[in-house]
């Protein structure tokens, strides 16, 4: 299983992440790539506690549906609500200028995947996790946008 906590596969998202352009065109959803950057910097930022949002947990969501998200080796289904918080539009971050909203991402993924770096207890929607489900996490939610362009 891919994961953030793999040398090889943080460096294959962090290339990813750097080829994107603010032109890429969206296959699927809302989003252009620059808010796409800012998304995942929100999320990751929630992650790290940077940023609150709101629960919407449940048995279901924390047992179930994590179980499914994180350990089936299948790709993310699109339009998945997100948080208000963090998203586009929404509550999420506004773009402001690209390369910096990118260094930006670039620099929170890094810290987000420090192994000395406390994480939140809780994931919005999964509930209950460990470092070992935010790594895995962290790759599928980046990998699900970065697929959303392309990339």
């Amino acid at each position: 299983m891919r994961t953030l906590a793999s040398k090889s596969d943080r460096e294959s998202v962090l290339a990813r992440i750097a080829a994107l352009a603010p032109s890429d065109a969206r296959l699927w959803g809302k989003m252009s790539a620059h808010q796409m950057v800012c998304h995942l910097c929100d999320a990751y930022k929630t992650a790290l506690g940077e940023k609150p949002v709101s629960m919407a947990t449940g048995f279901l969501q924390s047992t179930v549906m994590k179980l499914i998200a994180l350990r089936v080796p299948a790709k993310w289904p699109r339009g998945v609500q997100t948080r208000p918080e963090v998203e586009q539009g929404v509550g999420g971050t506004p773009p402001g200028e690209f390369e910096r909203d990118r260094a930006e991402l670039l620099s929170t993924t890094a810290k987000f995947c420090d192994a000395g770096t406390a994480l939140a207890a809780q994931h919005p929607f999964f509930g209950p996790m460990s470092r070992e489900d935010w790594m895995r996490w962290g790759y599928l939610h980046a990998d699900h946008h970065l697929r959303q362009f392309g990339r």
